[in-house]
């Protein structure tokens, strides 16, 4: 019977580079503390296969921007773990912005601190206006990720401001790997704003307005049953399914978006 880990890379080899995945990738996916939901999305979001495309290995200092519930810290932080690497979350503030921001980031927060077995090397920072644009020392990480959030960044304006401090962070060599919805070409800056799907024209834009190399695509996360013109924007689909009942069963079939998949590099010296 094939592995969780086997059935995944046999549907996207094609987008892959040709070498293997750390037997430790697999035993974070398949850990029987994971949070089944969290499990089921691997179906869309391909963990594996994204960490691999982007070139991440357990040995690195890697810093996750913005990681909300911490879906991807779920599979990250134990590996890293485990490789001898550094984790580190640079999150949202717990006491400033938004209830439900703060909400999400107070229970991120008491998750990490309730399974060290897991988490307990996991370093939670700030990062957010207007005071707290910094991700850690100049040139001391190995990678920068991020996932689903660049369209947050840019309907806040703030998008060059990120873009800056993820550079600031890398080492030279450093690769930022990011996902976000896609939106189609040509789609205007209103449309992105209301519908959180961004085009990839537009994020590779700001990355090398940086100073960032684009290196390379992947269609790991792609879905192409994803029309990206929904009522309630991207939040029609799962998991949000922000219509409720409506049409539900029809949002449930297309999954979740459709999404660019992008590596970037900091130049090297």
């Amino acid at each position: 019977m094939k592995s969780l880990l086997s059935a995944i890379l046999g549907a996207c080899m094609t987008f892959l580079p040709q070498v293997s995945v750390s037997a430790d990738i697999q035993s974070a996916l398949t850990h029987p503390d994971r949070d089944n939901s969290n499990m089921q999305r691997d179906q869309y979001r391909h963990p594996a296969q994204t960490l691999e495309f982007f070139g991440i290995s357990p040995d690195m200092s890697v810093i996750e921007i913005w990681p909300g519930r911490g879906w991807y810290t779920e599979v990250l932080a134990p590996w890293i773990k485990q490789g001898g690497g550094e984790f580190t979350a640079a999150a949202f503030p717990k006491d400033t912005g938004p209830e439900w921001r703060q909400n999400i980031q107070t229970r991120y927060d008491q998750w990490i601190a309730g399974d060290p077995d897991r988490f307990d090397q996991v370093n939670v920072t700030v990062f957010s206006g207007p005071d707290n644009w910094k991700l850690g020392e100049d040139n001391s990480a190995d990678a920068v990720l991020t996932f689903r959030n660049v369209h947050n960044w840019v309907k806040g304006g703030f998008a060059d401001t990120v873009f800056d401090a993820m550079f600031a962070v890398l080492k030279p060599g450093g690769v930022l790997g990011l996902t976000d919805h896609r939106a189609k070409p040509g789609t205007d800056l209103e449309t992105m704003n209301s519908s959180g799907y961004l085009t990839e024209e537009l994020v590779i834009e700001l990355a090398q307005k940086a100073g960032f190399v684009f290196e390379e695509k992947s269609e790991i996360n792609s879905n192409p049953k994803d029309t990206t013109n929904h009522p309630a924007g991207v939040w029609t689909l799962p998991p949000m399914l922000r219509l409720g009942d409506k049409d539900r069963e029809k949002y449930l079939e297309i999954g979740e978006s459709d999404r660019m998949t992008l590596r970037f590099r900091k130049p090297g010296e």
